[in-house]
């Protein structure tokens, strides 16, 4: 067990080793707004008619089991983003991390377990969203080839779902059939590579935390958005691992140079390109930055351009970034971070650069993810350690934040993918 401020929480929930106990922040008494500086633009075409699609809402958050209950199933209300909910799907243990599909006929889940079938495994599963109600209905469960899977992602064709598996370090890549079967592992990939640092040398003062710096810890795999590439970051040795892709066969294979290495003890988590396909952005764990790499299409190589703090100047302590998302136009780049409890927001310039323009508190404790809905106009943070979900309205002009004043309560709360059906 890692202790968590006050909270003890398995070592695959928390996969935190502290050095010194944190007292618990207080909740915020006010919740701020961010304050932005770009003209309006129109959100994208596909949202916007996602967003007016006559068929209803629905949102599926993944939890940590037993707080929480499986995967909670809720109906939006468009016009407010309030969560309405519905049935959970119970039984699925620690469904962490979810995946709708384009055509919102399926939902994907990892099971963050090392005990899969009686190996060391976790699991993946398929399930079929059904029209009108929401209702999830079990396709099929495959290994994972790995253990602790923590994010999945879709080649851009639909025919490959994409695994990482945090506990074992490997990244894996599924078929996925019409009917939205998975079948066996097209590819697994197990890089080797020396424990990282055990301190970001890019880390703020007073940091207390030790991440898994212990070997390999594969944190978030995503294809590039031609396809012929998949990007993969290690938090475990520092770095970000760039994979061939062959779209026949579903096979990764090592691109050259194979990886690119971030700073010591920096922790590589989440990535994500830009809307223009031109930028890659990661956000690093323990030295809560935000990296902005220039992408070469041509030949899958990332070279950096900037790198920039998730945290005010002054800040002193412990702190973990967690997640990335961009506004449905590309102005926008929002952060959350965990202990300060903050979600930041940058703007991003035609060069890729990065500006930051405020901060506003998530009104809950240790933000794990950050998502809109497909409208754009509603931000919900997964406030995993206060189990619950607070809600933000977004202004499309400034890309302002402000909370709505609504908390959902959900235990455990890990990510959240919406269907309309």
């Amino acid at each position: 067990m890692s202790n968590v401020g006050n909270l003890e929480v398995p070592r695959s929930q928390a996969r935190r080793v502290w050095l010194r106990s944190v007292s618990a922040l207080a909740a915020a008494s006010a919740i701020g707004s961010i304050a932005a500086t770009r003209p309006a633009q129109a959100a994208s075409k596909s949202a916007t008619a996602t967003a007016d699609s006559g068929k209803p809402l629905f949102a599926y958050v993944g939890t940590y089991t037993p707080n929480g209950l499986g995967i909670h199933r809720f109906q939006v209300d468009r016009s407010s983003g309030k969560l309405d909910a519905l049935e959970p799907l119970r039984g699925v243990e620690n469904p962490s991390s979810l995946l709708v599909d384009p055509q919102q006929r399926f939902l994907f889940a990892g099971s963050e377990v090392k005990n899969f079938n009686g190996t060391t495994d976790g699991s993946v599963s398929a399930y079929a969203i059904e029209s009108g109600t929401g209702t999830l209905k079990l396709i099929n469960t495959v290994d994972s080839h790995g253990a602790g899977p923590v994010y999945l992602s879709l080649h851009p064709g639909g025919r490959f779902l994409m695994v990482a598996n945090y506990n074992s370090g490997s990244v894996a890549v599924f078929p996925v059939s019409n009917d939205g079967t998975l079948g066996e592992a097209s590819s697994v990939q197990q890089p080797k590579a020396p424990a990282g640092a055990q301190h970001a040398a890019e880390g703020v003062p007073g940091s207390f935390a030790i991440s898994d710096h212990d070997g390999p810890h594969a944190h978030t795999i995503v294809p590039s958005p031609d396809g012929r590439f998949a990007i993969s970051t290690d938090l475990g040795v520092d770095r970000t691992y760039i994979w061939k892709f062959d779209e026949a066969t579903g096979a990764l294979s090592p691109n050259d140079p194979p990886f690119v290495a971030a700073s010591a003890g920096a922790g590589p988590r989440h990535l994500a390109f830009h809307p223009n396909g031109r930028y890659l952005y990661e956000v690093t764990e323990e030295a809560s930055t935000l990296v902005c790499y220039a992408y070469d299409s041509a030949h899958g190589t990332l070279t950096q351009l900037q790198s920039v703090s998730t945290l005010p100047d002054a800040y002193q302590g412990t702190s973990f970034a967690s997640e990335l998302v961009f506004s449905h136009d590309g102005r926008f780049i929002y952060v959350a971070n965990r202990l300060h409890d903050t979600i930041v927001q940058f703007s991003v310039a035609g060069n890729g650069h990065l500006q930051r323009v405020g901060e506003v508190p998530t009104g809950g404790d240790y933000p794990r993810v950050i998502k809109f809905d497909p409208s754009g106009r509603f931000m919900y943070s997964l406030n995993q350690r206060s189990d619950h979900i607070t809600i933000f309205s977004v202004d499309k002009a400034s890309g302002k934040l402000r909370f709505t004043g609504t908390y959902v309560a959900v235990g455990s709360p890990s990510d959240i993918a919406f269907a309309s059906a």
